[in-house]
């Protein structure tokens, strides 16, 4: 009787080319905080990425942050809070099909999420990066059972079509994006004020600038709090070590830069801890004073909550 052959061992996996969806949970008193990754993308340094410094000295500044010259990496994270019972998205990310960005939905099934589930989407302003994510790459809402809650003076600048006629062009695709993005919600945008406790423990603050209507939020639950700065600053290596830098993307640069200072101050004498929208993954960092600016100090990872 012949020997059966030994199965062949199955061929080992080949690695993966690229990182599995991000996602990293972390606490602030009995709230349960996920950064959900929708990617990151590298741009090309322009001349004008920082309006008031020469290419040279943004070039140095990457260099001196250990990256590369002559481009500027870009993370995008958006956060998903556990808060009173419920589940709420601060911002939404780029949407679309998921590629290098748009990852947000694809990072929330890797973590059992089911959108759908979401109970209220917080959006923090109107530039497409926060709220292209709003709607499906169909054009139908990305989280259909949550209440969309926007600030009352964004939704008044972008809506009014006065803006829209006097905006220069090239700001004028921003206006139309915002009307696309919240059609299919018609009246069932909750426009809330500064100041508002929109959540149990978290707080709408007016960090106006980067646009009209620019909104952070303290999110505070026992003795712990968290400062989620949205767009106060871009790249930490450029605008929170230099926080005079006027970034291309503010749209009044002048008031960016006063609302960062007076912040940046506030959060390092306070020692409290702060998420950027812009910071590299998971986005959670301390700042203290130095010199001029501020050092950027990431959280230190932690496996469990």
């Amino acid at each position: 009787m012949a020997n059966a052959q030994t199965p062949a061992a199955p061929a080992a996996a080949a690695p993966r080319a690229g990182q599995v969806p991000s996602a990293y949970r972390y606490k602030v008193g009995d709230v349960v905080v996920t950064a959900v990754s929708d990617g990151m993308r590298t741009i090309p340094l322009a001349d004008t990425f920082v309006r008031n410094q020469p290419r040279d000295a943004v070039n140095a500044a990457l260099k001196a942050a250990f990256l590369p010259e002559n481009e500027v990496p870009i993370s995008f994270t958006v956060l998903l809070l556990d808060i009173g019972g419920k589940r709420v998205l601060v911002d939404t990310g780029n949407g679309g099909k998921p590629g290098p960005v748009g990852q947000v939905r694809s990072t929330l099934a890797g973590i059992g999420v089911d959108p759908a589930t979401v109970d209220q989407v917080i959006v923090s302003h109107f530039h497409p990066d926060h709220i292209n994510g709003l709607l499906t790459p169909e054009g139908a809402p990305a989280y259909p059972n949550a209440q969309v809650s926007v600030p009352a003076r964004e939704w008044a600048f972008w809506m009014d079509e006065g803006q829209m006629s006097r905006a220069p062009d090239g700001l004028k695709p921003n206006f139309q994006n915002v009307r696309r993005v919240f059609q299919p919600f018609g009246d069932k945008v909750e426009r809330y004020a500064w100041d508002k406790e929109l959540a149990p423990g978290l707080t709408a603050v007016g960090t106006p600038g980067h646009t009209p209507g620019h909104t952070s939020f303290t999110l505070a639950s026992g003795s712990d709090v968290l400062f989620i700065q949205s767009d106060i600053t871009n790249l930490p290596a450029l605008f929170v070590r230099n926080p005079t830098w006027h970034a291309v993307f503010d749209m009044d640069p002048v008031m960016a830069q006063e609302v960062r200072r007076k912040t940046y101050e506030r959060l390092a004498g306070e020692r409290t801890q702060v998420a950027g929208y812009h910071f590299p993954f998971p986005g959670a960092a301390h700042l203290e004073k130095d010199g001029e600016g501020f050092r950027y100090i990431p959280v230190y990872w932690r496996p469990v909550l």
